[in-house]
């Protein structure tokens, strides 16, 4: 393998130089090498023309990550030079539009016509500007009977509710010029939804003057909800829409009073016909915000079967139940539920007065099962470019190799990626093996000595910080946000030199928010004076960490409140959902730290309100 390692990286480096000559001297000889195909793969994409080497690279090689990459490339090959046959024939779908449009114009030019004209209108029918490479097959459908005024006003919503402005203009002016105006007038509504309470401009009761009115409503309920109210409780009675308009309506007004805690939005969620679980799920909180467990219990009734088995609907169905004086059946559900690993399950086990359970069952793997797995042909190659150090390329090789593993092989895969480790790989292999119970490898415990210094540096408890730490970047040193966040800890470049600045340290640059120890130490202070701020409260301060103290500061309640209550209605999803897995990550990493200093309700001192 040594030698033809070597060979490769010869092949490389003419192909490189564009020396077709000496490199197809040397990678004929590498036929059995498990990078093969890349180096194939590379020299293809320089010279799409040659037909046959393609199509035979893409029958031998189908089920390697290149086959794809290459036919993509081919494809555009293919249109650019109009050879529309070839095109329909290798053509394979994989999300591209452009891809996609031209694949239909070649069904169009290759003689298919009723084909096409129908999937360029559903194409077509898009709230975003479609690409360039759509224009040919859109132009034929737009001469087509199937283009209707009606299309165009289809299409006109979507984009305006994309907030479109450029496609918008297009399809106003394609537009009969007796509709122009109403087009404008719904334009200008989008943009200043305020103008819903000039009355003027509602005296037609037409179809579509309705829709214009109820979008506007909805679109002014997110800056003035109670105007918005009031004008759609007075006028929606008489509008000329249908039921859809009407619910989507509603369930816009219910939303926006939910997620301002106003005390309205019970009643309102409970007013609509056709809930989503979205909407169910905010009758719940809401219901919770306002402390009223008749509230609650209803809502809960009104749930699926299958979700209100879900964690937290039982969690909340056994605080309704006590709450409720139905003391002996809210035991049985805490009972269950204090058998599962997570949030919920943690809550209910220190209602009870009882240890925590971790169900730690580390996945074994028997001897010969991990030279099987990297004895497949796409785990040599990962295996190659590692040795060669080129981790991005063996990363990129592994998730595509992982795809096609049922679930014990993903298991076996998860471990190998641990023994390497690719800490946040073998995390993300087990999830998607959907085995939950292998603690040491979905908890690792790296950088002890500067997570343990740092806390005890900040009156932090350590698995305080492991459990920030692995929601943040699953304890990836070198991990960036697509926000910029860096790091551990997922430190902001504002935010790490505003630390050092007040650790009295230099700031360096951002880079260095990628150093373990810089970003632990930076993370642990920021962390620590969030608490203060928060008076010690762990759940406000980790609200804080995701969402900033300023959001946590306007969500505190102003009245006298449980913090699991709080927690659950927290607006924001994503901060919901973050603040429930850090602490009970904290009680998993104490047990990983083989400490016992946590419970997760002492963590969840109760609000006493503003």
């Amino acid at each position: 393998m040594e030698e033809q390692r070597t060979v490769f990286l010869r092949a490389e480096k003419f192909l490189e130089q564009g020396d077709d000559a000496a490199f197809s001297a040397l990678s004929d000889s590498l036929a059995d090498y498990p990078l093969y195909p890349h180096l194939q793969y590379e020299w293809l994409k320089k010279h799409l023309q040659k037909t046959d080497k393609v199509t035979e690279f893409l029958q031998q090689y189908d089920k390697t990550r290149y086959a794809p990459l290459l036919r993509g490339k081919w494809l555009d090959y293919l249109a650019k030079h109009e050879r529309w046959q070839e095109f329909a024939e290798f053509y394979q779908d994989t999300g591209n539009t452009a891809r996609e449009c031209l694949y239909y114009w070649a069904v169009h030019e290759t003689g298919n016509k009723d084909k096409a004209l129908l999937e360029a209108k559903r194409l077509w029918l898009s709230g975003t500007s479609q690409p360039s490479a759509c224009d040919p097959l859109f132009a034929v459908f737009m001469q087509s009977p199937d283009f209707t005024q009606a299309l165009v006003w289809q299409r006109f919503e979507l984009a305006v509710n994309q907030g479109n402005a450029l496609l918008v203009e297009y399809l106003r002016r394609l537009l009969d010029k007796s509709e122009q105006k109403t087009a404008e007038l719904w334009l200008q509504v989008y943009k200043k939804p305020y103008m819903v309470k000039d009355s003027g401009l509602w005296v037609s009761n037409d179809a579509l003057t309705s829709r214009i009115f109820a979008e506007g409503v909805a679109k002014l309920a997110a800056v003035d909800i109670d105007a918005a109210i009031v004008l759609w409780d007075g006028r929606k009675q008489y509008l000329m829409v249908d039921k859809e308009v009407l619910d989507k309506v509603e369930s816009k007004l219910a939303m926006v009073l939910y997620l301002h805690r106003d005390s309205r939005a019970y009643r309102r969620l409970q007013q609509i016909r056709q809930p989503d679980e979205k909407i169910r799920e905010a009758r719940i909180r809401a219901a919770l915000w306002e402390q009223d467990w008749q509230h609650v219990r209803d809502a809960l009734a009104a749930l699926p079967w299958a979700v209100l088995q879900e964690p937290a609907w039982q969690y909340w169905r056994a605080r309704m139940l006590a709450a409720t004086g139905q003391g002996q059946e809210a035991q049985a559900v805490y009972l269950k539920l204090s058998a599962q690993r997570n949030f919920y399950g943690f809550l209910a086990t220190d209602i009870l007065g009882n240890g925590y359970t971790m169900g730690d069952s580390p996945v074994v793997v028997a001897e010969g099962q991990f030279a099987s797995l990297l004895a497949q042909p796409e785990f040599k190659a990962v295996q190659e470019w590692r040795t060669m150090r080129r981790e991005a390329e063996a990363q990129r090789q592994w998730r595509f190799a992982v795809e096609g593993l049922d679930q014990e092989r993903l298991r076996i895969a998860a471990k190998q990626a641990e023994q390497w480790q690719w800490r946040q790989i073998a995390i993300m292999t087990l999830v998607k093996a959907d085995y939950w119970d292998d603690l040491a490898l979905r908890f690792p415990l790296l950088y002890v000595p500067e997570v343990r210094a740092n806390a005890q540096q900040r009156g932090l408890d350590p698995a305080v910080v492991f459990a920030l730490m692995r929601q943040e970047s699953m304890l990836d040193s070198q991990a960036l946000s697509p926000v910029g966040a860096k790091g551990l800890m997922q430190m902001m470049p504002d935010t790490g030199a505003e630390m050092a600045a007040k650790l009295g340290e230099t700031w360096q640059g951002e880079a260095q928010l990628f150093k373990p120890e810089v970003n632990i130490r930076y993370g642990s202070y920021y962390y620590a004076e969030l608490l203060r701020r928060f008076n010690g409260h762990f759940a406000l301060a980790t609200a804080a960490y995701n969402a900033g103290p300023g959001r946590v500061a306007k969500w505190l309640p102003n009245r006298q409140m449980s913090a699991d209550m709080w927690v659950e209605t927290i607006p924001y999803k994503e901060t919901r959902k973050y603040v429930t897995s850090v602490l009970s990550y904290a009680i998993i990493y104490q047990y990983r730290l083989q400490t016992n200093g946590l419970k997760l309700q002492n963590m969840l001192a109760e609000l006493s309100g503003n």
